[in-house]
C-alpha cells in the first residue's frame, strides 16, 4: 500500500459556491496540477475559499489545512484564470510556504481553452516571466482543456 498525500485547496471566493466539480475531477483524473500525482493515493482534506480580498482567510485556513495533515496546498485554478486573475496569489503561496512550510502549486484542474483564449486575447499573461511558472501546471493539450470549458 502505498502512501497517501494529503492536499488542501483553496479557491477564488468569487466563486464560493462553486462544488469543486472541476477541481475534484481533475484530482481523480490525475489532470491539469494533479498530473504531479500520477500513480500515488491522494486524500483531500481542506476545500475553501480565500475569503475575498485581500484573502483573509488564507492564514487560518492554511493552519487548519496542516492540522488536518495537508502536505501540500493549492491555490485553485480559478485564482488565474478570473477576471483579473488573483492580485494576491504570489502573497498568498509566499506566505503559506513561509508561515508553514508547505508546498503551495499554483493551479488545480487544467485551464479551459475558453479561457485560455479569452486571456490571449486580453493579454492579460503577456509578462511571460511572471506568468508562464503560475501557467505551467495547467496548461495542457487543447483537448484536454476543451473537456474543461
Amino acid at each position: 500500500m502505498s502512501d497517501t498525500t494529503k492536499i488542501g485547496i483553496i479557491i477564488c471566493d468569487r466563486y464560493r459556491t462553486c462544488a469543486g466539480g472541476k477541481c475534484l475531477r481533475a484530482m481523480k483524473n490525475r489532470e491539469g496540477a494533479f498530473h504531479i500525482y500520477n500513480g500515488m493515493d491522494v486524500e483531500l482534506v481542506g476545500y475553501t475559499t480565500c475569503n475575498g480580498c485581500p484573502g483573509g482567510n488564507v492564514e487560518y485556513t492554511g493552519e487548519e489545512m496542516i492540522k488536518n495533515g495537508a502536505q501540500v496546498v493549492h491555490l485553485a485554478t480559478g485564482l488565474l484564470v478570473g477576471y483579473p486573475p488573483c492580485p494576491y496569489i504570489h502573497t498568498f503561496k509566499n506566505f503559506l510556504e513561509k508561515r508553514h512550510g508547505i508546498k503551495v502549486i499554483v493551479g488545480t484542474h487544467p485551464i479551459p481553452q475558453k479561457y485560455l483564449d479569452m486571456h490571449t486575447a486580453l493579454g492579460t499573461w503577456e509578462d511571460a516571466a511572471e506568468w508562464e511558472p503560475l501557467l505551467a501546471p495547467t496548461l495542457t493539450d487543447e483537448t484536454t482543456r476543451k473537456a474543461y470549458d
